[in-house]
Parts: C-alpha cells; structure tokens; sequence
C-alpha cells in the first residue's frame, strides 16, 4: 500500500501546496493552470521532470518543489519495494494447498489488471476532473451553420 499511494500523494499534496503557496508562476488561471501544474508534479514524481510550455518553473519555490517530488518519487517507491523483499526472502517457501490462487492464469492476470485500473482511477480522475475536462466544458459550443432559404 506504502508503494502504491506513494506517488499520488506526492502528486495531489504538491499541486495543492503549489497552489496555495506561488499560483503566480502559473501563466493561465483556471483549469488550464492546474493542469500545467499537475502534470509537472506527475511528471517530476513518475518519470523525467518534464512541464507544460507555459509553466514557470525555474523559480526557487517550484525547483524545490519538483525536486522533492522527484526524489520521494522514486525512494517512495523503492523502500517499501525492498522491505517487501526482505520480508518475502526471509520466509520459508511453502506448498500450494487448495486455497492458493495460482499466479500464472488468466483469473490472476484479470483481476490485477483491474485493480490497479480500479486504483487508477479513484485516484486521478477527480483531479483530473478539475483540470483537463473542466477546460474543455468551459469552450463555447460550435454555432451552427446559416441555412440557404
């Protein structure tokens, strides 16, 4: 659970700090804003640190910010994934008995893919609900054509 809640809560608490303490290095306000910034702190805890173009990063607040949220990222993860191998080397290997749920068919498979899209979801698509579909609802509806008479 320590490894899986790891980057969400690095992610959701970092854009909320983000946006209480320097909304100014925010170019666009609104949805659009959010979305700058929450994808430069998925980006920043989960993979290489990179932001939407109109983000000002390069401020002190936002340096540190990131590379907090890079550096939990990644130990956040990995510590609980080595205590969980100490703790899985340590013990003794014991038989299959008529309770065990084999881990190489298609029942195992199905249902790990659906729980971590399960997770997945609960976790990000509120925020993204803020950000990226809260934009597009604000664009105005197309006007429709003038018929010829």
């Amino acid at each position: 659970c320590l490894a899986l809640l790891c980057s969400p809560v690095i992610v959701l608490s970092g854009a909320a700090l983000g946006l209480v303490l320097s909304p100014e290095s925010l170019q666009e306000t609104g949805p659009h804003g959010f979305s700058e910034l929450l994808y430069a702190l998925s980006s920043a805890a989960n993979n290489n640190g990179s932001a939407f173009g109109g983000f000002n990063a390069n401020t002190p607040f936002y340096n540190l910010l990131l590379a907090a949220a890079m550096l939990l990222g990644r130990f956040g993860v990995i510590l609980p994934v080595l205590m969980i191998a100490g703790s899985m080397a340590a013990k003794p290997a014991q038989e299959a008995g008529p309770g065990t749920l084999p881990t190489y068919g298609w029942l195992f498979a199905s249902m790990l893919l659906g729980t971590l899209l399960l997770f997945g979801a609960l976790t990000f698509i509120p925020a993204l609900t803020l950000g990226p579909v809260a934009e597009q609802l604000t664009f105005p509806l197309p006007q429709a054509l003038p018929t010829a008479q």
